[in-house]
C-alpha cells in the first residue's frame, strides 16, 4: 500500500486507510524544518479522497486477521457507522475504516516516526506527492478560530465492541477532570497550605485490588471518556496522567497576548496583597490559586466578548506568539476585512488588546502566575518579627532585597533541576493533575445534570459567592459570637476547666460548632481534602490534643498548669508573656547574664506537644517513605539519572519519511503492552508523549537560571553583610548548601508521593547550634534555607504543569519571574501600609483581630532556637529534654504498621499515615481545637456522606463550592474591615452578641494553677 509520502509498506503489512494531513512548518529551525507535520488521524478530515477505494469486507477481515500488533478478532476496527464525529456530515458520506491503535503513520512516537498530536494551524499540504493519495483539504478557518475551538471538535470518538480494554481503574470511578485530585491538607505553619499524602501513583496493581478506593477516585475517569485517538503508544504509563492530561498539543493557540499578561498581573496583585493582609489576622482565610483558576475564566471570555469584532483580521500564532505576516496575508485572501492602515488609532489599540482568543494555555499561564504569587512571602514574616516584636528598624530597601532574593532563589533551584524533577515521565507531580483536568473541564463548557441538579457551575458559583459574602456580615460584624461560638462557657464563664475544654480562643474546642467559614477553613478548605487524610488529622487531634494534652496539663507536667492550656505566646516564670527585650543587647544579641536574672522560657502544653509531634512527624516521614515508597523512589532516582543522559538531543522530532514504520508500530505495541503491566520500570527511563511534544519549543537556557541564582545569591550576601543581621556570608551559603543537598530528594518524594518534606526545623536547629544567641540571624538563615526549598518545589510543580499544558518554557520562565517580582513589590507595599494605618497591629489589642498570629509563632521559634538556643531547651538537664525522644518515636512507629499492613491490602491500617497524623498538628498554635474539629466535621459531610450518596453532585460542584465560599468570605472581610471597621462607622456599636464571648476565662486565657506565693514557678537555677 502506498503512503502519502510515496513510500510503501512491506508485503506482509496491512495498513488501514487513514488520511493524514501534512502541514508545512510555520517557522524555520531544527524544530520545524525537518519535514512536514501531520495532523493525527483523529484530527484529520473524516472524508476520504474521491479516488480512494473502499475496502471490501474480505479486505476488512484480512486486516483483522493480520493486525500488526497481534491482537485477536475482539480488537477489530469499527466501521464508519459505528463511530461518531463532531465534524459536519459530508453531503455524500463515505465509509472509512479506522484502527484501534495508531497506524504506522504515527506509531513511532518517541522514536523516529511522526509526532503525535502536534497541530500546526496551516491547512496546506505538499502537492508533490501522488495525486491519488493526496489528502483532501480541510475547510478553511482562521487560526484565531482554532484557538477558540477545542481540538476535540475534530476528534473521532469510538464506541462499541471495537475499543480495546482499558485498565480497570479507569472504568469504575467518575471522570477525573471533574474530581478533586492532589488536594490539600494541613502542612503546618511553614506554608499557608500543605499537601496530602497519596499512594504511589505507579502502583497500579495495588490500586486495582484495593477495596475502598477513596484516594483513587481522585485520579480516575470512565472508560467511555477516553478515546483511542488520544492514546498514543508513548502516552504516560500512569493512569492518572492519561486521565487528566491530553497527549496532544495545539500549537496554534495564542499565549503571549495582552489579555494573558493583564490578567496575570491583576491576579498577582490581588492575590498576593489579599493573602498578606489576611495572614496578619485571626481568624482569616487564604485565597488559593484554585479561586484564580475559576474566577479568571469568565474574565477571559468577557475580554473577548467586549473587544472582538466580526471584521477583525484573522491571526496566526506559532508557539504562542503572533505571526507578523498572518494578518496581511489573510486580509488579501478575504478583502472584507478592514486593513490595519484604514483603522482609527482607537481601533488599532482595540485590535492590539484583542489578540488571540482565550484558551486553556493562556488560562494555564494566569494560573501559574497566581500560584507563585498567592502565598505570602515568608520574608514578610521576618520583617514583621523584626519591626513589631524585636523593635528593629527595617528600611524599605532592605525589605525589598530580602523578599526578592528569597522568593526568586527557589526558582533557580527548580530550573537547575528540571532534568531530574520535571522532564522524566516518572516525575508526575500529582498535585498538578487537578489543575490540568480543570482546564479541560472549563473550556469544554459542558453542563451535565448531576443528581438532579441542572444549574451550571458558574451560576452555582455566583449564588454561593453572594450568599457567603452577605452572610459574613453576621459573624464578622453584627454578631461575632457566631464566630467565637464558645456557647458552653457562657453558662459558667469563670470556670477554668470548662474554658480549657470547650473554649475556642484558649481552649481545646471540644464542642465543634461555629458559623464563620473563616474558622472552618483557617487550616485549609475541608472540601479539598480527601476524607481519609482528614481522619488521619482528626486521629492526631484526638490522641494528642484531646487526650494527652489534658492529662499532661492537669498533672502540671513541665509546669504547664501555670500557663493557659493553649496559647500562641511563650511565658516567663511568673506566668506572664516572655519579654524578650530583657535578654537582648542593644545589638540584638543574646545576653546570658540578663537571661540568668530574668527567667527561662516556658511553653504552654499544646505548644510543647506541637513541637513533639512535629519532631515525630519529620522522623516518621523518612521512615514511612522508605518503607512504603523506598523501592520506587530509588528506581525513580536511577531512572531520572538515566533518562536525561539517554536523550540523544533536546530537539523536536517532526514527521520523517523513514521506512521504519513497521518497527515503529511494533515498538508502540510493546510500549502499550508494558504500560498495562503492573511493572513499569522499563518505561520510566523513556520519554513520554508530553516530554516529546515539549521538545518542539525552545528551552529556557540553563544560563538564565544560573544567572538568576548568582545574582540573587549576591544580593543575599549584600543583605546579610550590610544590614545588622549578624549572619556572616558563609552562613548564607551554608543555608543554600542545605537546600542544594536536600532539594532533589525532597522534590522526588513530592513528585512521586505528593508528600512535602519540610526542612524548616532542620534549618532552625542548625542555625541555633552554629549561630547561638542571634535571633535575627536565625530567622534569616531559615528564610534563605527553607524558603528556597519550599518555593523551589512550588516552582518545579508549576514547571510540570506547564509541561503538561505544553506552555513554551521561555514564556513560562517570564511569567513566573514577572509574577514573583510584582507580588513581592505588592506585599511590601501592603505590609508597610498596614504598619502605619492599623492601630496596635500585632498586639492583643489590635483592631479587628490583626494580632499577627503566624508571625507570633515564628517569633517564638526565634526565641527558642535563636535567642536561647537548642542547648537550653533540649540539652542535658533542660526542661524540655524529653521532647528529643519524639524523634525516636516517630522514626520507629511506621515500622510495625508497615510490617502488619504491607501484605493486607484491605486493612484499615493501610489508611493510617503517620506523617499526616503528626505533621498536621503543626498548626496548633495559632489554630485551636475548634479549627480542626469543625474542619473535620465539614470534610466528613461532603467528602464522605455527599460523595457516596450523590457522587455526581460532589464531582461537579464541590470544588466550585469551596472556591465560592473562600472568595466570598475574603471579599466580605475586606468590605467589613475597610467599609465599617477601619472607617469608624461601627464605633460604639455594642450589644450582647458582640460581648458575650469575651466574658470569662476562654477569652482571658486563664491558667489552671495560680503562681506560687514566692512569685514564680520552675527551677531556681538555670
Amino acid at each position: 500500500m502506498t503512503l502519502p509520502d510515496g513510500n510503501t509498506t512491506g508485503p506482509n503489512r496491512h495498513l488501514e486507510v487513514v488520511q493524514g494531513i501534512p502541514l508545512e512548518s510555520l517557522a524555520s529551525g531544527s524544530a520545524l524544518g525537518q519535514g512536514p507535520t501531520l495532523l493525527t488521524p483523529g484530527l484529520a478530515s473524516p472524508h476520504l479522497h474521491n479516488n480512494e477505494p473502499l475496502l471490501s469486507s474480505h479486505d476488512r477481515a484480512e486486516l483483522r486477521s493480520a493486525d500488526p500488533y497481534g491482537r485477536g478478532p475482539d480488537s477489530t476496527a469499527a466501521t464508519a457507522d459505528e463511530t461518531e464525529t463532531d465534524c459536519p456530515a459530508d453531503p455524500e458520506p463515505t465509509r472509512e475504516l479506522m484502527t484501534k491503535d495508531p497506524t504506522t503513520l504515527r506509531a513511532a512516537a518517541g522514536f523516529t516516526g511522526p509526532s503525535y498530536g502536534s497541530i500546526d494551524p496551516q491547512n496546506s499540504y505538499d502537492s508533490t506527492g501522488d495525486e491519488s493519495t493526496a489528502p483532501s483539504p480541510v475547510p478553511s478557518r482562521k487560526p484565531s478560530d482554532a484557538s477558540r475551538d477545542s481540538i476535540r471538535e475534530f476528534r473521532i470518538r469510538r464506541r462499541g465492541d471495537g475499543s480495546h480494554s482499558r485498565s480497570s481503574t479507569l472504568r469504575k470511578t467518575p471522570r477525573r477532570s471533574e474530581e478533586l485530585g492532589g488536594s490539600t491538607t494541613i502542612g503546618g505553619l511553614e506554608g499557608r497550605f500543605g499537601t496530602t499524602d497519596t499512594p504511589l501513583l505507579n502502583d497500579l496493581d495495588k490500586q486495582r485490588e484495593s477495596a475502598d478506593e477513596d484516594e483513587e477516585q481522585f485520579f480516575s475517569v470512565p472508560d467511555s471518556d477516553i478515546d483511542d485517538e488520544d492514546d498514543p503508544p508513548d502516552n504516560s504509563p500512569y493512569a492518572q496522567v492519561r486521565a487528566s492530561v491530553s497527549p496532544t498539543d495545539n500549537t496554534s493557540l495564542s499565549i503571549n497576548t495582552p489579555r494573558m499578561w493583564a490578567l496575570s498581573i491583576l491576579f498577582s496583585i490581588l492575590g498576593s496583597s489579599t493573602n498578606l493582609f489576611f495572614s496578619l489576622r485571626y481568624p482569616s482565610v487564604a485565597i488559593t490559586p484554585v479561586i484564580a483558576l475559576l474566577m479568571v475564566h469568565p474574565l477571559g471570555l468577557l475580554w473577548d466578548y467586549l473587544l472582538k469584532r466580526s471584521d477583525d483580521p484573522p491571526e496566526e500564532y506559532v508557539d504562542g506568539f503572533r505571526s507578523d505576516n498572518a494578518s496581511t496575508a489573510s486580509t488579501e485572501d478575504q478583502p472584507h476585512f478592514v486593513p490595519w492602515e484604514r483603522r482609527s488609532r482607537l481601533d488599532r489599540v482595540r485590535l492590539w488588546l484583542a489578540q488571540g482568543r482565550w484558551n486553556e494555555k493562556e488560562h494555564s499561564c494566569v494560573y501559574v502566575s497566581s500560584n507563585v504569587s498567592f502565598g505570602f512571602a515568608f520574608a514578610t514574616d521576618v520583617i514583621v518579627e523584626q519591626t513589631q516584636f524585636y523593635k528593629q528598624e527595617a528600611s524599605i530597601t532592605y525589605q525589598l532585597l530580602l523578599t526578592l532574593s528569597t522568593q526568586i532563589l527557589g526558582y533557580a533551584f527548580a530550573g537547575l533541576t528540571r532534568r531530574f524533577l520535571v522532564r522524566p515521565s516518572g516525575m508526575i507531580w500529582p498535585g498538578t493533575l487537578m489543575s490540568a483536568a480543570m482546564f479541560t473541564t472549563l473550556h469544554k463548557e459542558e453542563n451535565k445534570e448531576a443528581d438532579g441538579w441542572k444549574i451550571s457551575r458558574w451560576k452555582f458559583f455566583y449564588v454561593v459567592w453572594l450568599g457567603a459574602f452577605l452572610f459574613y456580615f453576621l459573624p464578622g460584624l453584627l454578631m461575632p459570637a457566631l464566630s467565637y461560638f464558645n456557647v458552653i462557657t457562657w453558662f459558667a464563664p469563670e470556670n477554668v476547666v470548662i474554658a480549657n475544654l470547650f473554649g475556642v480562643v484558649s481552649g481545646l474546642g471540644l464542642f465543634p460548632l461555629t458559623f464563620d467559614w473563616a474558622q472552618v477553613a483557617y487550616i485549609g478548605s475541608p472540601l479539598l481534602t480527601p476524607f481519609w487524610a482528614a481522619m488521619n488529622v482528626v486521629g492526631g487531634l484526638v490522641l494528642v490534643m484531646w487526650i494527652v494534652a489534658p492529662i499532661a496539663y492537669y498533672s502540671n507536667w513541665l509546669y504547664s498548669a501555670y500557663m493557659p492550656i493553649l496559647s500562641s505566646a511563650v511565658f516567663d516564670n511568673t506566668g506572664n508573656v516572655y519579654d524578650v527585650s530583657k535578654v537582648l543587647t542593644e545589638d540584638f544579641l543574646f545576653d546570658r547574664e540578663a537571661y540568668s536574672k530574668y527567667s527561662r522560657v516556658f511553653l504552654p502544653i499544646t505548644y510543647v506537644l506541637s513541637y513533639g509531634v512535629q519532631f515525630a512527624g519529620l522522623a516518621s516521614l523518612l521512615t514511612h517513605t522508605i518503607c512504603w515508597h523506598g523501592k520506587d523512589i530509588w528506581t525513580q532516582w536511577k531512572r531520572s539519572l538515566e533518562e536525561p543522559s539517554g536523550e540523544p538531543k533536546w530537539g523536536y522530532q517532526p514527521v520523517t519519511n523513514s521506512g521504519e514504520s513497521s518497527a515503529s508500530a511494533s515498538n508502540g505495541h510493546d510500549r502499550r503492552a508494558n504500560r498495562s503491566s503492573t511493572s513499569i520500570d522499563n518505561l520510566m527511563s523513556r520519554e513520554d508523549v508530553h516530554n516529546r511534544l515539549m521538545k518542539r519549543y525552545k528551552d529556557a537556557p540553563m544560563l538564565w537560571y544560573l544567572t538568576t541564582f548568582i545574582s540573587m545569591t549576591a544580593i543575599g550576601i549584600f543583605v546579610v553583610e550590610y544590614y545588622p543581621i549578624h549572619l556572616p556570608w558563609y552562613g548564607l551559603l551554608l543555608a543554600l548548601a542545605i537546600c542544594t543537598v536536600l532539594f532533589i530528594p525532597i522534590g522526588i518524594v513530592m513528585a512521586v508521593t505528593n508528600q512535602h518534606s519540610s526542612i524548616y526545623l532542620i534549618c532552625q536547629l542548625i542555625a541555633g547550634i552554629i549561630f547561638p544567641g542571634r535571633p535575627v540571624a536565625n530567622m534569616v538563615f531559615v528564610t534563605y534555607g527553607y524558603i528556597s526549598s519550599a518555593q523551589g518545589i512550588k516552582f518545579a510543580a508549576d514547571l510540570k504543569l506547564g509541561h503538561y499544558m505544553k506552555i513554551p518554557p521561555r514564556i513560562l520562565f517570564t511569567v513566573q519571574i514577572v509574577a514573583t517580582i510584582i507580588s513581592s513589590l505588592t506585599q511590601i507595599a501592603v505590609l508597610n501600609w498596614m504598619f502605619i494605618n492599623i492601630p496596635n497591629i500585632c498586639t492583643p489589642q489590635a483592631l479587628n483581630g490583626f494580632t499577627c498570629p503566624i508571625a507570633r509563632v515564628h517569633f517564638n521559634g526565634s526565641i527558642l532556637w535563636g535567642v536561647v538556643g537548642p542547648a537550653e531547651f533540649f540539652g542535658p538537664g533542660a526542661t524540655y529534654r524529653p521532647l528529643v525522644w519524639a524523634f525516636a518515636v516517630g522514626a520507629v512507629l511506621p515500622l510495625p504498621l508497615w510490617l502488619y499492613a504491607r501484605n493486607r491490602r484491605h486493612s484499615l491500617l493501610r489508611k493510617v499515615n503517620l506523617p499526616v497524623l503528626f505533621g498536621s498538628l503543626g498548626w496548633i498554635p495559632p489554630a485551636t481545637g475548634l479549627n480542626f474539629s469543625v474542619w473535620a466535621l465539614v470534610c466528613y459531610v461532603f467528602n464522605y456522606l455527599v460523595k457516596r450518596r450523590a457522587p455526581a453532585w460532589w464531582a461537579k460542584y464541590t470544588m466550585t463550592l469551596s472556591a465560592a465560599l473562600d472568595s466570598g468570605l475574603a471579599f466580605g472581610i475586606v468590605v467589613v474591615f475597610f467599609g465599617f471597621v477601619y472607617s469608624g462607622v461601627m464605633n460604639g456599636f455594642s450589644w450582647w452578641g458582640t460581648e458575650v464571648y469575651k466574658r470569662g476565662c476562654d477569652w482571658q486565657a486563664c491558667a489552671y494553677r495560680s503562681v506560687p506565693e514566692r512569685g514564680r514557678f520552675g527551677p531556681d537555677v538555670w
